[in-house]
């Protein structure tokens, strides 16, 4: 996610980092090497292009506009609601951790195994959600735990399972009663349901055909527009082009990247960082003095 303050007029003009155009470079010099080689064609032959209107670029151009603006919201919506469900999981840590050391059996132990596995499920988590091993959660654990953990083919769920069979045990000593047994369960219950909403989020991405049904038209119009404006334009036809092609291709590339709310590029939402806060939380939670620190941008760019 890129955070930085709000550049002045000059920093608009040039600032690369989250800017969007490394992704669509190439497609930019490609438009403008077709506009150029037009102007060139309209400079040469003048009469070529002389009963060609810019209206029915114009009309496509605004459905274009239109079309892209609700992909982009319906993916602006699927990044904010991960993140959304990031939050509620950093609540529902603290809770968990609160209620943990404060309603368990006094001697801590089973209240810090719980904080503890609470972090790891979060690092589990993220690990699934990107597709990676999820090795950092094996830190949380102790051996046993993750040996159950390492040997399931969903993680995550592992080690809810493992809390729900530490509170059951809890339960049958006679350390809780049904209504704490409640409580808590209600918390596994709402870390359930975050990690099944993300995994709908993960393996549910926008239509196909839809997506590209949009790329297409994009790079029609971007093509086509160039011979509806150069008798009008003459040589500035490639500035004008290249600056719809910047807004329409920046556009499209951008809400495929909000489309994976949960990838490493630069505008998904910052799982390390909010990994961190739950670390931070539960640690604090439980009486630690010796905190990590918590994740900084680096370049503008919080992971």
């Amino acid at each position: 996610m890129i955070v930085r303050p709000r550049p002045g007029i000059f920093g608009l003009l040039f600032i690369l980092r989250g800017s969007i155009l490394s992704t669509i470079s190439l497609s930019l010099v490609c438009i403008l090497l077709v506009s150029s080689g037009i102007a060139w064609w309209g400079h040469a032959a003048p009469d070529t292009f002389d009963r060609l209107s810019p209206a029915p670029f114009t009309l496509l151009g605004l459905a274009l506009s239109i079309f892209l603006g609700f992909r982009n919201n319906t993916c602006y919506e699927r990044w904010w609601e991960a993140r959304q469900l990031w939050g509620r999981l950093l609540a529902e840590t603290r809770a968990f951790a609160r209620d943990s050391l404060s309603l368990l059996p006094k001697d801590g132990a089973a209240g810090r195994r719980i904080v503890r596995r609470s972090v790891a499920f979060a690092h589990a988590l993220r690990g699934q959600l990107r597709g990676e091993a999820g090795q950092s959660a094996r830190d949380w654990l102790t051996a046993e735990d993750w040996e159950r953990v390492a040997r399931s083919s969903g993680r995550p769920d592992a080690i809810l399972r493992l809390q729900a069979d530490e509170l059951a045990a809890a339960l049958g000593r006679g350390e809780i009663t049904d209504n704490l047994y409640r409580l808590f369960s209600d918390r596994l219950l709402a870390m359930t349901d975050i990690q099944a909403a993300c995994e709908r989020l993960r393996s549910t991405p926008t239509p196909f055909a839809y997506t590209l049904l949009l790329h297409r038209t994009a790079w029609l119009f971007c093509l086509l527009v160039p011979f509806g404006l150069v008798a009008n334009l003459g040589f500035m036809t490639p500035v004008v082009t290249v600056i719809l092609a910047y807004a329409f291709f920046g556009l499209d590339a951008l809400g495929q990247e909000l489309e994976e709310p949960f990838g490493r590029t630069v505008n998904a939402v910052p799982l390390d960082a909010l990994v961190r806060s739950i670390e931070i939380a539960a640690l604090e939670a439980g009486g630690e003095t010796q905190l990590p620190p918590p994740l900084l941008p680096q370049d503008y760019v919080l992971l």
